[in-house]
C-alpha cells in the first residue's frame, strides 16, 4: 500500500488535479523571494510547475518515479513526508484540505479493486495532453485495452 500511495503522489506530483490556485493576502507582508504583497493583493500560486521544479525535484523531474517518496531507514523504506509547501495538491497550512486522508483511502481503494480485477494498457504510447483548466483533465482522455483478471488475480478469463 506505501508503493500504490507512493505512486499517487507522483501522479499528482506531475498531473495535480487542480494545476493553479490563487488566495488573498490578509494583511501586508513579504514573500520569500523578496516579493512585497499588500494586504488584498491576490497571490497565485502553480502547482502543476511545482511539480517540474528542478529546484524541488531534482534533474530527473519530468520522469515518473515513485521511489522519491521513499526514504531509507536502515535496511527498510518507509515513506517521506513531504511539505506541503513543495507539494501543495491538497493545499498547506490552514487551508490545508481537510479531506486529504479520506481523498487518499479512496484513491488507493478504487486503484487496487480495479487493478486485481483488471489489467489496464494504454492504446498509444504517446504522452497524456494536459488541459490546463479549472480542474486538469487530458485531452481526448486515455485511452486503454481492458482485460478481465482471472480469479486468481493474473491473466484473462
Amino acid at each position: 500500500m506505501d508503493f500504490l500511495k507512493a505512486s499517487l503522489c507522483e501522479s499528482m506530483r506531475l498531473y495535480p488535479p487542480v494545476p493553479w490556485d490563487s488566495k488573498h493576502a490578509m494583511f501586508d507582508d513579504v514573500l520569500p523571494d523578496g516579493t512585497s504583497v499588500r494586504k488584498g493583493d491576490r497571490v497565485t500560486y502553480f502547482p502543476y510547475g511545482m511539480g517540474r521544479m528542478e529546484k524541488l525535484w531534482g534533474k530527473d523531474r519530468f520522469e515518473f518515479r515513485p521511489d522519491r517518496w521513499f526514504q531509507e531507514t536502515g535496511s527498510d523504506q518507509t515513506l517521506k513526508s513531504v511539505s506541503p509547501y513543495k507539494f501543495p495538491v491538497f493545499q498547506a497550512g490552514p487551508r490545508v484540505c481537510l479531506g486529504k486522508e479520506m481523498a487518499m483511502i479512496q484513491m488507493k481503494y478504487v486503484v487496487a479493486s480495479i487493478l486485481r480485477r483488471f489489467e489496464i494498457k494504454p492504446v498509444f504510447d504517446n504522452e497524456p495532453a494536459f488541459a490546463p483548466l479549472l480542474t486538469a483533465h487530458m485531452v481526448g482522455g486515455l485511452k486503454v485495452m481492458v482485460n478481465r483478471r482471472n480469479a486468481n488475480g493474473d491473466g484473462d478469463i
